[in-house]
């Protein structure tokens, strides 16, 4: 992000763009912007408030459950370089897998590190990401993990598995396991000769 950071003159418009592209159809607050992003109020607002004005984002209504609105923001399909810009923020994401070993080298004794999903721009993936590995510390991969959420600007699904648990499951073809390794995904790490 760093350099699309510099490029854009913020990482935090880099941050709220992603949210928005990689999320076209919905209506977000400018307070769940900023939780999702993990921006301060203030630097959402005036993010928010500059994508406005060049004609990436537009205000929107939500309608909840029980007939309530909340005022909202979403993409604006009709940007003139939406094209462009989502296929800048997806190859800046493409680039990011060589950085996922070093996000997850405190998680313990990741023995297989899997992608799929929004990494390999694949949206019929069960899981974005998988981790198989011994003594793996879950505080450790929860925070790389929320930490990868806030600059991609969705929500990743991801699996933890012990060593011992997951070569079992691949042993009895575990259905998701399966799904996993049949379908397109990238090995990032692999020890496990799999």
């Amino acid at each position: 992000m760093e350099i699309l950071a510099k490029l854009f003159g913020s990482g935090d418009k880099v941050k709220v763009m992603k949210l928005f592209v990689l999320n076209p159809d919905l209506v977000i607050e400018g307070k769940e912007v900023a939780h999702r992003c993990k921006l301060v109020p203030s630097s959402a607002r005036h993010e928010l408030l500059t994508l406005k004005a060049i004609g990436f984002i537009k205000p929107q209504k939500r309608v909840e459950k029980g007939k309530k609105t909340i005022d909202g923001w979403q993409l604006n399909p009709a940007f003139p370089y939406l094209g462009n810009l989502r296929g800048l923020l997806k190859t800046e994401l493409v680039l990011r897998k060589l950085e996922l070993t070093d996000r997850f080298n405190s998680a313990g004794k990741v023995k297989l590190l899997l992608i799929a999903g929004i990494f390999i721009q694949d949206n019929d993936s069960r899981a974005d990401l998988v981790l198989v590995g011994d003594r793996l510390k879950r505080n450790a991969i929860e925070r790389a993990v929320k930490a990868m959420e806030a600059e991609i600007g969705r929500e990743l699904n991801y699996a933890v598995f012990e060593t011992s648990d997951f070569l079992y499951r691949m042993s009895a073809y575990d259905k998701f396991i399966r799904d996993l390794l049949d379908y397109p995904h990238e090995k990032i790490i692999n020890k496990l000769g799999i």
